[in-house]
């Protein structure tokens, strides 16, 4: 018996090596935005409760580097996910890839990478940044985003806000400004993650697309936080 089990044991260890061997960057770099999404969720002074919960989208990108030592230009890739239905108000659904160009962001000393979560939070946003590449700040209002009990104090500032943006860095966690830099979909990422050509539009507005498996942490650390779009917009509809 001990025999069988210690041969299942190594079935599965060598199944799971040849698994990750087989992952491309793009898949290996979905699941890296599971792991940062879920860290961040476990941080006690996160993102609002409330924030999340009316957001239509989450991006995120892992691990945003300076372009040189000295240059404030950055540049990230992640992925973004966005609730599905036409008043996006179900679950979440399957994620596309994104890519996050020029700028500076904050909280960057030296080389150290930066981790960022942007909340996508009504429709204009969420349109402005699926058919092309945007510039933050002047195609779509971005704002730093408030984090634990400074929501209620900053209502005015997100309220207008299109997108607002997070950070972590060094074990940091907060808002950051983001204006200046330049979002669009890394279309040929999701061909990778996904096996084929696909547009992040399609993935987004599909009802039916399925999740990939290295998005599902992703997907289901959203799901678990933030189930249901709390918005009055989505309340009303």
């Amino acid at each position: 018996m001990k025999k069988y089990l210690v041969a299942a044991t190594c079935l599965t260890l060598v199944a799971g090596a040849v698994f990750a061997r087989t992952l491309n960057n793009e898949q290996k770099r979905l699941e890296e935005c599971g792991v940062v999404m879920q860290e961040v969720l476990n941080v006690p002074d996160n993102i609002p409760q409330e924030l999340l919960e009316k957001a239509e989208c989450v991006i995120v990108i892992p691990s945003v580097k300076k372009l040189a030592f000295g240059v404030g230009a950055s540049y990230g890739r992640g992925a973004m996910v966005c609730r599905r239905g036409e008043t996006f108000r179900g679950p979440w659904g399957a994620p596309a890839m994104y890519a996050l160009e020029g700028g500076s962001v904050g909280f960057q000393i030296g080389g150290q990478a930066t981790d960022l979560i942007l909340l996508i939070m009504n429709d204009r946003g969420m349109e402005s940044i699926l058919s092309s590449k945007v510039k933050l700040g002047a195609d779509a209002s971005v704002a730093a985003g408030p984090k634990g009990r400074d929501a209620s104090a900053n209502t005015d500032a997100w309220m207008r806000a299109e997108i607002l943006s997070y950070s972590r860095s060094r074990g940091l966690f907060a808002g950051v400004s983001l204006e200046g830099s330049t979002l669009r979909p890394d279309d040929d990422a999701s061909a990778d993650v996904y096996g084929r050509p696909i547009k992040a539009k399609d993935i987004v507005r599909s009802q039916k697309m399925g999740v990939p498996a290295t998005g599902r942490h992703l997907v289901n650390a959203l799901q678990k936080s933030t189930p249901r779009n709390e918005s009055e917009r989505a309340s009303n509809q």
